[in-house]
């Protein structure tokens, strides 16, 4: 049983720490927030957890590893922090806001010899491998994935206010917060992509509230859409030259399809799990009982990939982060 801290006190963090605990893998340990009241009230349902609002003290504690689910911006040295304490490190998608940081964490937790993963949920989903087994002996012409859901901070936004998801202090927009995932499904099946682009609906402040962008590969292109102010009931589609792959996600797969160009069908063996982050949590935890680096790394890899395309089509959009003045 792997013990474990956590920094961020939003729903995800509790969707975490329920997956983690059905896991039978980790446990949590800790929990820090800048203020009490916030670390009591959300520590309300959790036994023999302690609480911090010193960081110092909240290094310093004996845990194994810590989930960092703060404001996007923040991640980067946060999670320098942990892995500089020698503590494995779990950081919220999107990991970081540049491909700067993301080198510059891998050499830290590779100099301090602890583990770094970014919690990219749909990338470990057993749907994923299912899907990847199924395209090998076929010749793809083409995908479109989607992921656009109406968030909850549009009223605040609306209201003119800014929120942190739609801020550039904060590394917000609809890519980073769910385009994310259309880009971990397309790079996990294809690859990393020669080239991106990436148009939005911004604003003035450069942040995108929706968006489409294309993936350039040498013989197909992937479509992907992410929004933060609209809806999308699209399901995501593969296209071969033997047929459509429809799936009913880009994330929580649970149904696959295949149509043949004559109408008949083939059902994947996909069935989701009820948890939607405990294939992830699994994986991670499995990796690092075994102290399989190779397989880290190799996951390491895949975000850099998802990083550097995030930042291409960021750039192609004209989309700036305060992050990106920095000088890391």
């Amino acid at each position: 049983m792997l013990n474990f801290g956590i920094i961020g006190t939003s729903d995800i963090s509790h969707k975490f720490i329920s997956s983690a605990h059905l896991s039978k893998y980790l446990q949590l340990s800790a929990i820090f927030s800048r203020k009490l009241e916030t670390a009591m009230s959300f520590s309300t349902n959790y036994e023999n957890v302690k609480l911090y609002t010193e960081w110092i003290k909240f290094l310093s504690t004996p845990i194994d590893l810590v989930y960092i689910a703060s404001p996007n911006a923040l991640h980067f040295e946060q999670a320098k922090s942990v892995l500089m304490a020698g503590k494995h490190a779990i950081v919220e998608k999107p990991m970081v806001s540049t491909p700067q940081e993301l080198a510059q964490l891998r050499q830290i937790a590779q100099e301090n010899g602890v583990f770094l993963f970014e919690a990219a949920r749909n990338y470990h989903e057993e749907a994923i491998a299912i899907i990847r087994d199924f395209l090998k002996d076929k010749t793809v012409w083409g995908a479109n994935f989607s992921y656009a859901k109406y968030s909850s901070k549009m009223p605040d936004l609306l209201a003119g206010q800014t929120p942190n998801i739609f801020s550039t202090d904060f590394s917000g927009g609809a890519l980073m917060d769910l385009g994310v995932y259309t880009l971990y499904t397309a790079i996990g099946l294809f690859g990393r992509p020669n080239a991106a682009r990436y148009a939005a609906h911004q604003l003035p402040s450069s942040i995108d509230l929706n968006g489409t962008g294309q993936l350039i590969y040498d013989d197909f292109l992937v479509s992907i859409q992410a929004g933060k102010n609209i809806t999308s009931n699209l399901p995501s589609e593969i296209y071969t030259s033997e047929g459509t792959l429809t799936l009913n996600a880009c994330q929580h797969i649970s149904s696959a399809v295949f149509t043949k160009h004559d109408g008949s069908q083939l059902v994947l063996p996909i069935q989701a799990q009820v948890d939607s982050m405990l294939e992830e949590v699994q994986a991670i935890a499995q990796v690092i009982q075994a102290g399989n680096h190779d397989l880290a790394n190799k996951w390491l890899d895949v975000a850099e990939a998802v990083h550097h395309t995030l930042y291409t089509m960021r750039q192609d959009a004209g989309i700036i982060f305060k992050a990106d003045t920095h000088e890391n």
